[in-house]
């Protein structure tokens, strides 16, 4: 999509630049991770001992391991290079990564984030991606994330992702390509089945309706059941939906909110939430309302 810089009642069209070395993308996503992706650093060009190096190594604020792999030429094969890697991850023992944690975030940190060693993640980073990439994203239950980069004149970066179907929002376990001939088995442990199981019947229908609205706002939006609710992201995530059996809690982004009823809660600064914003969701007369406050997240990560 073009990008267009205003002058009076002018649009100039700003025009696409190349980065002239992958390793200046590189540098310029690990030193800006919370602002683009919500995460924290942790490593670059980690040495891995089946002999690669991961470009970078981070957690999210939900304590999920991430790799970041990039790349500047359609052609390389940077998915099936991130799942190698990936597979390298699950055979290490969970402690090898805390240490890490505790090195460059800080004990009390670390701790607060807690480790969730069981949903890692992969994020790709290119200009485009072939048919091919896509297609492997969507066919690998994983959560593999497509993110394009545009860099323009004016200093202008932009970092979208692209519309890969969530297949593993409803597998248990999975069976993944981890090279063109190695094959890794990991059980996700999470799928909105399970995350329903313990809701009642007009809660089932109520998140339904939610979740139809949430996904109807853009067709971008990624859906990502995770261990305790259903995470809803575009490039960052704005939604995390709780499921509960009489209520939804929904976490919302860090922003001041348009809340004539005053609904929006402030969680305690104590827990280290990105997402520290909750409201709840328990009747279907108060789902527009509540959708508006979600828009309103929805609209600090585009």
């Amino acid at each position: 999509m073009p990008i267009f810089k205003i002058s009076g009642t002018k649009l100039k069209k700003l025009n696409s630049l190349p980065l002239d070395k992958e390793k200046n993308l590189q540098v310029l996503v690990e030193g800006n991770l919370i602002e683009v992706l919500d995460l924290l650093f942790l490593a670059t060009e980690y040495t891995t001992t089946f002999g690669g190096r991961i470009d970078t190594l981070a957690v999210d604020t939900n304590g999920s391991p991430v790799i970041i792999e990039y790349k500047r030429n359609k052609n390389d094969n940077v998915i099936n290079q991130s799942l190698s890697y990936l597979k390298w991850l699950k055979s290490q023992k969970s402690g090898f990564f805390e240490k890490l944690m505790i090195d460059k975030l800080g004990k009390e940190k670390a701790d607060k984030i807690k480790l969730d060693w069981n949903n890692p993640r992969v994020i790709c980073v290119a200009e485009n991606y072939s048919k091919f990439d896509i297609d492997t994203a969507e066919v690998v239950p994983l959560r593999i994330e497509l993110m394009k980069y545009r860099y323009y004149e004016d200093g202008i970066f932009a970092l979208e992702p692209v519309n890969v179907p969530e297949t593993a929002a409803t597998t248990q376990t999975i069976t993944a390509v981890a090279t063109s001939n190695t094959k890794s088995q990991i059980d996700t442990g999470n799928s909105l089945d399970n995350l329903l199981s313990k809701a009642a019947d007009d809660i089932k229908s109520l998140f339904a309706e939610l979740r139809e609205r949430i996904v109807a706002m853009d067709d971008s939006i990624t859906e990502n059941p995770r261990g305790y609710y259903v995470g809803y992201r575009m490039g960052n995530n704005f939604a995390d939906v709780h499921i509960g059996k009489s209520q939804l809690k929904i976490h919302l982004r860090p922003i001041d909110y348009v809340d004539p009823r005053k609904i929006v809660e402030k969680i305690p600064d104590g827990y280290n939430w990105t997402m520290d914003r909750r409201v709840y969701l328990k009747s279907a007369s108060d789902l527009d309302y509540v959708v508006g406050l979600i828009e309103q997240s929805y609209k600090n990560v585009i």
